[in-house]
């Protein structure tokens, strides 16, 4: 298979999802995005998991912009720090397989196996990639039941999801990933957050470019294409090239898109949980400590609890209605607040006023 860059995207010998010649039929098939846009790149892993041909083993390669990607069963506010991911423009992606949260950014390789069940061999996959890095003279192996490591340490993380006759795998690999980044963000600030999630278990990681610098995404995604063709000895294959456009041509694609970017199903989706927030307030002048435990379903408050020493009690009573049935994010504190204002005023105490006490 050949292939060259253009422009700093993967320019393969290659052909439109929806070209005319899609049709033919090859012994295998390979998809390559280019677009980073991660809510594109993991409904198209979606749509193939759905709709994808399994009698043909498949391999589709994508990369993502900074995002975080959670599992089906996780707690966004669990797993992730939510409001430093805000101010610092990531993503939010839930996928619909299970498994741990991720970071994502451009240093990033991702890769996608799609075979029918009887022909599901994770080992013969994780080959594949162990191929593919032993052309950048990088020994690795596999451990445990998803990763592959060098020297120790994890260059890849994977996970399935299998739903007969259909079978997926698909995993990560670390080429220049920003380490800091991946620490910061996947830990949440010291909030007493207990959850029914799935709790995330960190590991030792390292960089692919620590071990070869000549390895990218580019250059990597050429390997493992090489290795996979070589593999069932399918010679010259034509990959399909993804991007934005195909939205417009294939509408089951442009469904499974907005279902992935829909905030009910990123946010909405998460377990049961509970949150303890306590704080004391000194300024303008000591009025004192608050003490707030709010259960959480589905994005919702449903149920608050308020303890204080506070001189207002009406105000500890309007804060804790104000709460209940409002949604788990900044918006929703917003209206809690503005509830809060309107039921202690209807109780005669002037909010304005606590200020100067």
């Amino acid at each position: 298979m050949r292939s060259r860059m253009a422009g700093g995207r993967l320019a393969f010998c290659a052909r439109r999802l929806f070209s005319t010649t899609s049709a033919m039929k090859q012994p295998v098939r390979v998809l390559v995005s280019q677009t980073t846009d991660p809510f594109f790149n993991i409904a198209t892993e979606e749509w193939l998991f759905r709709t994808g041909d399994i009698s043909v083993p498949t391999l589709y390669l994508w990369r993502n912009e900074p995002t975080v990607v959670i599992g089906r069963c996780q707690n966004p506010w669990k797993e992730c720090n939510i409001q430093k991911m805000k101010a610092e423009g990531v993503h939010l992606t839930r996928r619909y397989s299970g498994g741990g949260a991720v970071y994502q950014d451009l240093g990033n390789t991702n890769f996608t196996f799609l075979t029918s069940m009887d022909n599901h061999d994770k080992e013969r996959n994780s080959g594949i990639i162990i191929r593919a890095l032993s052309k950048f003279g990088v020994s690795a192996e596999t451990s445990g039941r998803n990763d592959i490591i060098t020297g120790g340490l994890k260059v890849s993380g994977a996970a399935y999801k299998l739903s007969p006759p259909r079978a997926l795998h698909h995993g990560t690999l670390l080429i220049n990933v920003d380490l800091g980044a991946l620490a910061g963000l996947l830990h949440p600030n010291k909030l007493k957050l207990m959850s029914k999630g799935i709790h995330s278990v960190s590991s030792r990681v390292t960089n692919l470019q620590v071990l070869n610098k000549d390895i990218t995404h580019h250059s990597l995604s050429e390997a493992i294409v090489t290795a996979f063709c070589e593999h069932y000895s399918a010679g010259t294959v034509k990959p399909d090239i993804l991007d934005h456009e195909a939205l417009s041509k294939i509408e089951s694609l442009a469904k499974v898109f907005n279902e992935i970017k829909d905030d009910d199903w990123r946010y909405g989706q998460s377990p049961a949980f509970t949150h303890h927030l306590e704080g004391r307030f000194e300024s303008p002048s000591p009025w004192g400590t608050i003490d707030v435990h709010l259960d959480c379903t589905r994005n919702l408050v449903t149920t608050s609890k308020v303890f204080s020493d506070s001189l207002y009690p009406a105000l500890m009573d309007a804060l804790q209605k104000g709460l209940e049935g409002v949604s788990y994010d900044e918006k929703g504190v917003d209206e809690a607040m503005k509830k809060t204002v309107e039921l202690a005023s209807g109780s005669g105490l002037e909010i304005e006023d606590l200020a100067g006490h």
